[in-house]
């Protein structure tokens, strides 16, 4: 009795490292790992903070993104524009490009960063001078996201800056909102049962944390080698 040939179903990969450049291109494959800055942010500094630190104002940070992440899937599934004619190369085009999420999350982060280094709010820099060139670090490698994505044939031109523009938008009205209407909640959260046992805090009204870490550290250091 023969056998019936089974016809091979599909395969989709995971794409949150998936990203796919042109062999021998030296450029595509530094672009490639820039593409993957959004997984090392996500992964590495917020995860990373929230089980070293625990600030209340980069919990709202991180919050702020993950809805910035959620209104752009719900936009590209009400858009539905396709992406550009090398996404079958990339087999990407079962997924829409309207706007770039890679763009939007890169926009977002840079402008509430730069914002949070530029008002001060707990930092450790000692001037304004330096507040201004430490707000200025994340956005090199935003422009270099938005390039990436266009090079590497994921998005297009128009698709990266509508990313971009959303992002820059939700960072800085995301902002306005933490720390004009938020900021007033923070020592209820603080003083909650859930605060209190996760030790969840916040250090927004501290002008200096860096400094008041490192006198406390000493000074705790020196209570116990005098009891």
């Amino acid at each position: 009795m023969e056998s019936i040939p089974t016809t091979p179903q599909l395969l989709k990969a995971v794409t949150l490292t998936h990203v796919r450049y042109e062999r021998g291109d030296s450029l595509g494959h530094f672009l490639a790992w820039i593409s993957l800055i959004p997984v090392f942010i996500s992964l590495g500094g917020f995860v990373t903070h929230f089980l070293f630190r625990r600030e209340i104002q980069v919990l709202c940070f991180a919050l702020g993104l993950i809805f910035s992440q959620f209104l752009n899937e719900l936009i590209k599934s009400s858009v539905q524009q396709s992406r550009p004619e090398t996404c079958a190369a990339l087999e990407m085009c079962d997924s829409h490009g309207w706007p770039s999420s890679h763009s939007q999350y890169m926009f977002f982060f840079s402008a509430y960063f730069s914002l949070l280094c530029l008002s001060g709010t707990g930092d450790g820099a000692p001037s304004r001078r330096s507040r201004f060139f430490i707000a200025l670090f994340p956005w090199p490698t935003a422009i270099l996201t938005l390039y990436s994505r266009v090079y590497l044939g994921y998005h297009t031109v128009a698709q990266v800056f509508a990313g971009a523009t959303l992002g820059l938008f939700l960072g800085v009205l995301w902002f306005w909102i933490v720390n004009n209407l938020l900021v007033d909640y923070f020592p209820f959260i603080e003083e909650s049962a859930i605060g209190r046992f996760l030790y969840i805090k916040d250090t927004s009204h501290i002008p200096n944390v860096l400094k008041f870490e490192y006198d406390s550290a000493r000074a705790a250091r020196k209570k116990m080698a005098t009891d």
